[in-house]
C-alpha cells in the first residue's frame, strides 16, 4: 500500500492543480462576460442630438435614405421647396422612411435682401408644395445659407413653423473628407443639432462612423423640438392596445395595437380574431386622417373619420398610417367588428 499512496498524493496535487486553474479560467470568463455586456447598456439612449440633411430632395435622395435606414436614423430633411415640387415621390420616400421634413425656402435664395412679402410668398409655396406632396405642414425652417433676421423669424413663426440652425457645421459643402466629418459630427452632444447635406456622397459614407460614435457616447438621433429647436426623444409613446367585445350575435374581436409613432403620424395594427371574413369600423378623431392602409379594403363616411376595413383575403391583421395634423394625443377608437 505505501507503493501506493505516492502516486495517490500526486494525483491529488495533480487535481487541486487543476481545479485552481479551472477556477481562475472561471474568473477570466466572468470578467470576460462583464466586458461583453457593455455594448447592450450602452445601447441606453442618454441624450438626443438632431442630424439634419439641407437642401433635398435631390437625385441621392434615395441613397440617403438607404444609408440612413440601414444604420437605424431618423433625420430632419430641411427641403427646398422646388425640389419637392420637381420630385414628389423622393419627398414622400422621406417621409415613409420615417424622416422629419421641414422647409428650406423654396430656391435657397439670400432671404434677407428680400421684402417681408416676398418672404412670406416664398415660406408658405414651400410649406404648401411639402404639405401636397407628403401631407403634412412643416413646422420647422431652416434659412438658406443660416442667414436670418427678426423679419424672417417673424414670417416663419406666422405661418407655424420654428427657426432651427445648427451647433454642429459637418463642413460637408465645404469638401469635408469622410473623416472630417466623422470628426466634426463627434463634437455634437446632448441636444444639440448638425449641418449635413443631401447629395453628397462623403456624407453619406460617413454616417455609420457618425452612428458608431453617437452609439458609444450612449446619444441616439432625435427629433428636432418645433418648441425649444433642440433635439428630443421621438414620439415612442405605444398606449395599451384597445379591444372591443364581439357585437351583439356576432364572433369577432379586433384588437389595435399603436405599432409605430413619429412627430406627424403613427401606425396602427389591427388583428382580427374569430372571423375569416370581417368588416371593421373604426373612428378617427379630426384633424387626424388616414394617409394610407394595407391588408384590407377601406371605405369612409361622409365625415372622412369613420373608416371601414373589410377583409380582402390578406389574412386577418391589418393596418393604417394616420396623419396627426396638430392632434398627437388621440388614436383610433375601434367601434365594432362584425363577420362574415
Amino acid at each position: 500500500m505505501s507503493r501506493f499512496f505516492p502516486r495517490t498524493a500526486l494525483w491529488s496535487r495533480r487535481l487541486r492543480a487543476a481545479l485552481a486553474v479551472l477556477a481562475t479560467a472561471v474568473a477570466m470568463c466572468g470578467v470576460a462576460l462583464a466586458a461583453t455586456s457593455t455594448p447592450s447598456s450602452a445601447a441606453a439612449c442618454n441624450g438626443y442630438v438632431g442630424l439634419t440633411f439641407d437642401d433635398g430632395p435631390t437625385g441621392s435622395t434615395s441613397a440617403l435614405l438607404n444609408v440612413l435606414r440601414s444604420n437605424g436614423v431618423r433625420a430632419t430633411m430641411f427641403n427646398v421647396g422646388q425640389n419637392v415640387q420637381n420630385n414628389r415621390s423622393a419627398a414622400q420616400a422621406q417621409v415613409a422612411a420615417g424622416m422629419w421634413v421641414a422647409n428650406h425656402s423654396w430656391s435657397h435664395a439670400h432671404m434677407t435682401s428680400m421684402s417681408q412679402a416676398q418672404m412670406q410668398s416664398d415660406l408658405s409655396q414651400t410649406s404648401s408644395a411639402i404639405q401636397s406632396a407628403t401631407g403634412s405642414r412643416p413646422t420647422l425652417f431652416r434659412p438658406p445659407y443660416g442667414e436670418t433676421n427678426s423679419t424672417l423669424q417673424s414670417v416663419a413663426s406666422s405661418l407655424g413653423m420654428r427657426q432651427v440652425l445648427w451647433d454642429v457645421d459637418s463642413q460637408d459643402w465645404n469638401g469635408a473628407s469622410v473623416s472630417q466629418i466623422v470628426a466634426n459630427a463627434s463634437r455634437l452632444q446632448a441636444g444639440q443639432v448638425i449641418l449635413m447635406h443631401d447629395g453628397i456622397q462623403n456624407t453619406r459614407d460617413a454616417i455609420p462612423q457618425i452612428m458608431a460614435n453617437l452609439t458609444s457616447r450612449n446619444l441616439c438621433p432625435g427629433m428636432i423640438s418645433p418648441s425649444t429647436g433642440r433635439a428630443v426623444a421621438p414620439d415612442g409613446t405605444t398606449p395599451p392596445p384597445t379591444t372591443t367585445p364581439p357585437p351583439a350575435g356576432g364572433t369577432c374581436t379586433a384588437t389595435a395595437t399603436t405599432t409605430n409613432v413619429w412627430g406627424d403620424r403613427y401606425n396602427t395594427s389591427v388583428t382580427v380574431s374569430g372571423a375569416s371574413t370581417w368588416a371593421v369600423v373604426l373612428a378617427i378623431t379630426a384633424p387626424q386622417r388616414v394617409s394610407t392602409s394595407w391588408n384590407g379594403t377601406a371605405t369612409w363616411d361622409s365625415s372622412g373619420t369613420v373608416m371601414t376595413m373589410r377583409s380582402n383575403g390578406s389574412g386577418n391583421t391589418f393596418g393604417f398610417t394616420t396623419m396627426t395634423n396638430g392632434n398627437s394625443s388621440a388614436r383610433p377608437q375601434i367601434r365594432s367588428c362584425t363577420s362574415g
